[in-house]
C-alpha cells in the first residue's frame, strides 16, 4: 500500500512541475527535483513515469528535438490540481491586475492559465455578486507609469531556462551606449524587474564584474555551449541595497531637509520616504519641515524634483542647487521661445 501511494505522490508532483507550453523542463531537471522532494528514482523510471503512464492519461508532450528531452503540457491544458478555494482566486484577479502595468506582457502570459481558472471561479458564482469583481476592482501605479517594455516570447523562454538551470547565454544585444548589435556570451546571476523594463544581472564572457542586461534588448537568445561561471560570494539582495538599480552619487547616506507643503506632509505621513523620517510643524504657515535620513541616490532627486514648487529643499546643498539650476534652465529655455516668437510677429509685421 505504501508503494501505491508513493507512486500515486511522484504523479502528482510530476503534474505539478511541468509547465504548459511555450515552458519547458528538462528530463534531468526533473530528476533532480523529485529527488529533492525525496523521491527514489532512477532516470529510466522517469522515463517510463513521462511516457507509458503520465502521457497516455493527460496532454503531456515531449520536445525531442535534442537532448536532454524536454516535457511540456498543451497549451490549453487547464490543470485543477489544486482546485482553487474563493480567496485564493479573487487574490490572483488582483495579482493579474496589479502585474499587467509591472511586467512585460510575455511575462504576465506565462500565467495565464492560472488567471483563467480564477476567473472561472468567480464566474461560476453568479449568484453571490462576485462574479463582478474583477469589473469592480483596479490596480493603479504612485505615480506616471511607462508601459512595459516588450521582450520577444523565445527570448523570454530561453533566459528563465537559463536561470533555472545554471546555464549560458549567446545573446545578440543593443548597446545603448552604441547603438550598435553585440553578440555576447553571458552568465545569468539573477533577474529584477524594475518599473517597466525587466534585467538580466549576468557577467560577460570570462569577466567578473557584474552588469545589467535590458531583456527587451536582447533580439536573439540561445542556450550557450560554455559552461556556467557563478560569481562566488554575489549576493543579489546586496547588489540592489548598494545602489545598483537606483543610481547612487556616493555610497553614503544624506541628511534631507525640506520644507514641504501640506498635501506633501500628508502624503508623507501615511507613505514615509524611509524609517528615519520626522516632520514638525514651522512657525508661520500651514507647511511642514522633513527631516529623513537617504540614500545618496538619483531616485530620490528625481522625486524631489517631480515635487515642483510643493517642496523647497534645504539641504544637501548639492540636492538644492541642482533643483535649482533645473529651474534656472527651464526658465531660459521658456524666455528664448518668447523671444523668438516675438521676432517672428515683428517678422511679419514688417512685411505687411
Amino acid at each position: 500500500m505504501s508503494d501505491v501511494r508513493d507512486t500515486l505522490f511522484r504523479y502528482l508532483t510530476l503534474l505539478q512541475l511541468i509547465p504548459r507550453s511555450p515552458g519547458r523542463i528538462a528530463t534531468p531537471v526533473l530528476l533532480e527535483k523529485l529527488r529533492e522532494r525525496g523521491f527514489r528514482v532512477d532516470a529510466r523510471s522517469l522515463q517510463r513515469d513521462l511516457r507509458d503512464k503520465l502521457a497516455l492519461h493527460f496532454p503531456l508532450l515531449c520536445d525531442d528535438s535534442h537532448k536532454p528531452f524536454r516535457w511540456y503540457f498543451d497549451r490549453q491544458f487547464q490543470s485543477h490540481l489544486p482546485a482553487l478555494d474563493l480567496p485564493s482566486a479573487l487574490t490572483l484577479v488582483l495579482a493579474e491586475e496589479h502585474l499587467k502595468g509591472l511586467l512585460p506582457p510575455v511575462v504576465v502570459d506565462q500565467l495565464s492559465p492560472q488567471f483563467a481558472d480564477a476567473h472561472r471561479v468567480l464566474d461560476d458564482l453568479s449568484d453571490n455578486g462576485l462574479s463582478q469583481w474583477t469589473q469592480r476592482v483596479r490596480a493603479l501605479p504612485n505615480g506616471k507609469a511607462l508601459l512595459p517594455a516588450a521582450i520577444d516570447n523565445a527570448v523570454w523562454q530561453c533566459v528563465a531556462q537559463a536561470l533555472l538551470e545554471n546555464r549560458a547565454l549567446e545573446v545578440c544585444y543593443l548597446s545603448r551606449s552604441r547603438e550598435s548589435h553585440k553578440t555576447l556570451t553571458l552568465h545569468p546571476q539573477g533577474l529584477v524587474s524594475r518599473y517597466s523594463v525587466t534585467y538580466v544581472v549576468a557577467t560577460v564572457g570570462d569577466y567578473d564584474d557584474i552588469r545589467q542586461f535590458a531583456l527587451h534588448r536582447i533580439r536573439h537568445a540561445t542556450i550557450s555551449q560554455c559552461p556556467w561561471r557563478a560569481s562566488p560570494g554575489f549576493d543579489l539582495d546586496a547588489y540592489i541595497a548598494d545602489g545598483a538599480f537606483g543610481y547612487r552619487q556616493t555610497p553614503d547616506d544624506v541628511e534631507l531637509v525640506a520644507n514641504v507643503a501640506p498635501h506633501v506632509a500628508w502624503l508623507l505621513s501615511e507613505t514615509p520616504l524611509s524609517n528615519e523620517q520626522h516632520l514638525e510643524p514651522l512657525a508661520h504657515g500651514d507647511w511642514q519641515r522633513l527631516t529623513a535620513t537617504l540614500p545618496d541616490d538619483q531616485q530620490t532627486l528625481w522625486w524631489l524634483k517631480g515635487m515642483g514648487a510643493s517642496v523647497e529643499v534645504v539641504k544637501p546643498d548639492t540636492w538644492r542647487e541642482e533643483i535649482r539650476d533645473d529651474a534656472r534652465r527651464i526658465l531660459a529655455r521658456a524666455s528664448c521661445r518668447t523671444s523668438r516668437a516675438l521676432d517672428t510677429v515683428a517678422e511679419e509685421e514688417s512685411s505687411l
